[in-house]
């Protein structure tokens, strides 16, 4: 541990990602307790089909700490919780034996990314990388910022909602390739069935997805 961590961690001490109790000795992320009830996806791996996608790999439901631990992720600014559910992702994604080329993910929009100043799927998606030994390459750009999904409760017009809003801004990374793409949060699917697309359309032999958690 380098001196300003040290430093940091005794004005900070950090708290586990879910209830957020100090963390003991050994523990990172998060605590052994809520490790041990935390509801996990059984066999981790959404039920529900994701169009353009051949799995989409996630760890845990959202609801109850997991959803109040993502809410503080997205809009506190809590930006040290990415390592804890890229590690969860991480586990599922060696779990399911699925093999691939490079990492990317489902991007904000430049207006979104200035108001939030990170892009909390990024963060996510480049501490898997580090985790998967894989590359993480920014693969797509969202062209227009459209209103959020969670605003938008009918499955039809989450599609219209993301239909046609983004584009990809690296062919040859995606050519031929295995992706595994990253979200947060997955509820309809739209958005990654939208980016999967994209990336298929672009010469992606095949698209997985990975998600920290699943409404469904």
């Amino acid at each position: 541990m380098s001196f300003l961590n040290f430093i940091l961690d005794l004005l900070y001490p950090p708290k586990c990602a879910f209830c957020r109790r100090l963390l003991r000795e050994g523990e990172n992320g998060a605590c052994r307790a809520c490790l041990r009830k935390l509801p996990y996806v059984p066999g981790g791996e959404r039920r529900e089909k994701i169009k353009n996608v051949s799995r989409c790999i996630v760890s845990l439901y959202y609801r109850d700490t997991v959803r109040d631990s993502l809410l503080r992720y997205k809009f506190e600014g809590i930006t040290a919780y990415k390592d804890i559910y890229a590690q969860l992702i991480a586990d599922a994604v060696r779990e399911s034996g699925e093999a691939c080329d490079l990492i990317t993910w489902a991007p904000l929009s430049k207006r979104r990314l200035k108001k939030r100043g990170y892009d909390q799927t990024e963060l996510v998606a480049r501490s898997l990388s580090a985790r998967l030994n894989l590359p993480c390459v920014r693969t797509l750009e969202k062209v227009r910022d459209n209103p959020p999904q969670s605003s938008i409760d009918n499955e039809s017009e989450r599609k219209k909602n993301v239909s046609g809003i983004y584009r990809c801004i690296d062919i040859d990374a995606v050519r031929g390739k295995r992706l595994l793409i990253v979200d947060d949060i997955v509820t309809s699917g739209a958005t990654l069935a939208e980016c999967a697309g994209v990336l298929k359309a672009s010469g992606a032999e095949t698209v997985i997805a990975a998600a920290a958690a699943s409404a469904h």
